[in-house]
């Protein structure tokens, strides 16, 4: 167990993981949920933390570590300039003594395999430590370091909002706070706040939902009372406003098109437990998780496995008198709690998410009773996946009407709501909803 371990070391295991994000595109979450199981539990806390860091600071740490490293190492040594880059993450970011920083990251590279990364790894990060100053001044004349962005999202940040753009990037860089939706089909928020409060869990209500608390501090949810019986889930105050959007009424047919992993399925049920909700989502293993929280939470859903476009293989051909879309989208208003998102996205993927998101909104239309409501979400911050997208379709559709909310969600945007990373301490979020006339 003990060479397994030392195998599956915190930063040796952070810079596999690192490398896997940059190198191959894979996503943060699904590798690092992994990775934590093979870890001593004194180990994961590390290299999530590790991992969280060095993807949001990436564009900063990588043009440092190009002043350190002259001759970029080849492909198979991914991991090896990962390493480099965890180093100077926790040289930079971390209360981590500067002697054991460096030490322990210089050993990683025997448990990765290449002891002879050792001298460079231990040269690079004493040379940083040796000329900080000039390092870190020749780095942030770069713009993507300054702002820790690729230049492109930066740019499109800039030109869809010119007087925030700063803010937002800034807002990225940040660590998100930790918010709950209490389930009041099983208690309220008043009694659970007690219960937090009880357990010594420092907590206050979350103003803009009518369910929702903010932890003064995140921690781990089996820390929280009741989670396992389903008192309560994770999720940010801004989706939490969905529901509410929705104008749920007993006895409606309800579609979440894009349901995985559930959270807001799960809110739809809370609000009307008896109402029929169907659950769709186009991977089946994805499912698997609106199911786990469908169980905890003791509600009810049917799951369906298909592309929501192909309504021929899935549709009974009763429509739906509320239908949720949250359309698959860059993420770009949930990049605090993604930072892998900015490795990840390319500006080419923009307008390809644009087309599928405007597929769903023509293919699920049709399927809205008349004087339904279909309600179209994003966690976008940018306006070509968002109000452009709505204005577009409103343009092709006379029989659709936009629905103006009571209680706005967010600002106004030209059609729907723009809320903005950062808002109100939620993430950046994009709300529209419309009624078949």
């Amino acid at each position: 167990m003990a060479k397994a371990n030392q195998k599956h070391s915190a930063r040796a295991s952070a810079s596999r993981i690192i490398a896997e994000v940059l190198q191959h595109h894979r996503s943060l979450n699904g590798i690092l949920s992994k990775t934590l199981l093979l870890l001593a539990e004194n180990e994961r806390s590390l290299c999530q933390q590790i991992c969280y860091g060095v993807l949001r600071w990436q564009p900063q740490l990588q043009a440092i570590a190009d002043q350190l490293v002259k001759k970029p190492l080849k492909n198979k040594d991914s991991d090896i300039a990962a390493l480099l880059l965890c180093g100077l993450y926790q040289l930079r970011n971390m209360r981590i003594p500067e002697h054991a920083a460096l030490s322990e990251t210089v050993n990683a590279c025997k448990t990765l395999g290449k002891p002879w990364a050792t001298g460079l790894i231990n040269a690079s990060l004493r040379n940083y430590l040796r000329n900080k100053t000039t390092i870190e001044e020749q780095a942030l004349q770069q713009n993507s370091a300054r702002y820790a962005h690729p230049d492109w999202l930066i740019n499109q940040y800039r030109h869809d909002w010119p007087e925030n753009w700063q803010s937002i990037l800034e807002t990225n860089n940040q660590q998100p706070p930790m918010m709950l939706r209490v389930n009041q089909q099983l208690t309220s928020r008043e009694l659970y706040l007690s219960q937090l409060q009880q357990v010594n869990i420092a907590a206050e209500m979350l103003s803009q939902t009518p369910e929702g608390i903010l932890l003064e501090q995140p921690c781990d949810v089996h820390q929280l009372p009741d989670f396992s019986d389903g008192k309560v889930s994770v999720q940010d105050g801004a989706a939490q406003l969905v529901a509410e959007l929705l104008n749920i009424k007993p006895g409606q047919r309800i579609l979440d098109a894009c349901a995985a992993p559930g959270g807001k399925t799960c809110h739809i049920l809370e609000t009307q437990p008896d109402n029929e909700v169907i659950a769709l989502d186009i991977d089946p293993l994805r499912l698997q998780s609106i199911k786990q929280n469908t169980d905890r939470l003791k509600l009810k859903a049917s799951l369906v496995a298909a592309d929501a476009n192909d309504t021929t293989h899935w549709w009974d051909g009763q429509k739906f008198d509320r239908i949720l879309i949250d359309a698959p989208c860059s993420g770009t208003g949930v990049i605090r709690r993604h930072p892998d998102i900015k490795a990840l996205r390319r500006p080419q993927d923009i307008a390809d998410l644009a087309e599928k998101q405007r597929l769903l909104l023509e293919n699920l239309w049709p399927l809205l009773n008349t004087d339904g409501l279909l309600l179209y979400t994003t966690c976008s911050a940018l306006k070509q996946e968002n109000e452009l997208q709505i204005m577009n379709f409103l343009q092709q559709h006379p029989e659709a009407q936009e629905q103006i909310a009571i209680n706005p969600p967010a600002s106004r945007a030209t059609v729907g709501y723009q809320r903005l990373p950062g808002d109100d301490s939620l993430d950046g979020f994009y709300y529209a909803c419309l009624r078949h006339r």
